[in-house]
């Protein structure tokens, strides 16, 4: 609570007139309140100056990209850090290629934060045009693989299925049963060329004669016994179906869910308890690196036991 006398000295002392401006001060003030000439044609000026500065950034980033797509990478036959270095140095030329190519009346107003723009757009144009020319559909840098790993037609006599870390665990209730071994094979583009290797041996050594048990090396796309062998199967598949994570609908069984996946299956007869390799490889030609070779192997594990 304020009493009077505390009111009234307040209000005395906001009353009093403050001391006069100095003649800067007001001389500043009065700068400070007027406002700077537009001139248009300057302003038209400025404008080309940036349009030609932009276009010459975009083409600028666009070509790099191609260079390095199309001469640079079919010479090598892997990535290497030339890949990202030598655009990234290549920022350093933008102000003697604008020199070069704008007209010197426009280049002399261009300054320091011209240079600082120019260079972000190089760097975004670049990297969007090289996302798009080394990804499907105008480069295949991804080797084919399997989809979803190997699975088994439900049959008489298999008590449980298990798989996990790329081994599959089979029990059997009886002393073998009929298995038919299903895969189904993924990539980007043309999985249909890609050259598939299979071979399924008993043990832990291949040489045996006696221990193999299959050997395929083939195109996918001839491959036409097993692709019939898996749509035999029907969908009865050990593992089961997979489920959309938004519909929660069945899309396709675990081991090829999607309608792109090539579905093979093979009848290796009657299997008794074992410790079974598996082992496929996979390759296509890619682009863009030179001898355009995509390669994927793995050897999965099969084991078959008794259990009761």
């Amino acid at each position: 609570m304020v009493d009077v006398d505390s009111a009234m000295r307040a209000s005395a002392y906001s009353g009093k007139r403050r001391g006069r401006k100095s003649e800067d001060e007001k001389k500043e003030e009065k700068q400070s309140r007027e406002l700077e000439p537009f001139d248009p044609v300057e302003h038209a000026k400025k404008e080309r100056a940036d349009a030609y500065s932009m276009w010459i950034v975009i083409i600028f980033g666009l070509s790099v990209a191609a260079f390095v797509r199309y001469w640079l990478m079919p010479t090598m036959t892997s990535p290497t850090r030339a890949l990202w270095l030598l655009p990234m140095l290549l920022m350093a030329v933008i102000p003697s290629l604008h020199k070069l190519i704008v007209p010197s009346h426009y280049y002399e107003m261009y300054t320091a934060g011209n240079w600082f723009r120019a260079c972000f757009l190089y760097l975004f144009t670049w990297l969007a045009l090289s996302f798009i020319v080394a990804n499907p559909p105008l480069a295949d840098l991804a080797a084919p693989a399997l989809a979803g790993g190997l699975d088994i037609e439900e049959t008489e006599g298999v008590e449980s299925i298990k798989w996990k870390g790329g081994d599959l665990t089979i029990e059997l209730n009886q002393d073998n049963a009929n298995i038919v071994l299903g895969m189904g094979v993924r990539d980007n583009i043309d999985v249909e060329s890609a050259s598939m290797t299979l071979i399924i041996w008993k043990g832990n050594s291949q040489v045996d004669e006696n221990t193999l048990i299959h050997f395929e090396s083939v195109e996918v796309g001839n491959l036409t016994d097993a692709m019939a062998t898996f749509d035999e199967v029907n969908g009865s598949w050990s593992r089961g179906q997979l489920k959309n994570t938004l519909t929660r609908d069945y899309i396709g069984p675990k081991v090829a869910p999607h309608a792109t996946d090539y579905g093979l299956a093979w009848d290796l007869g009657e299997l008794g308890p074992g410790q079974y390799n598996v082992q496929i490889t996979l390759e296509e030609d890619g682009a863009p690196w030179k001898g355009g070779l995509n390669t994927w192997s793995v050897t999965y594990g099969l084991d078959i036991s008794q259990v009761g």
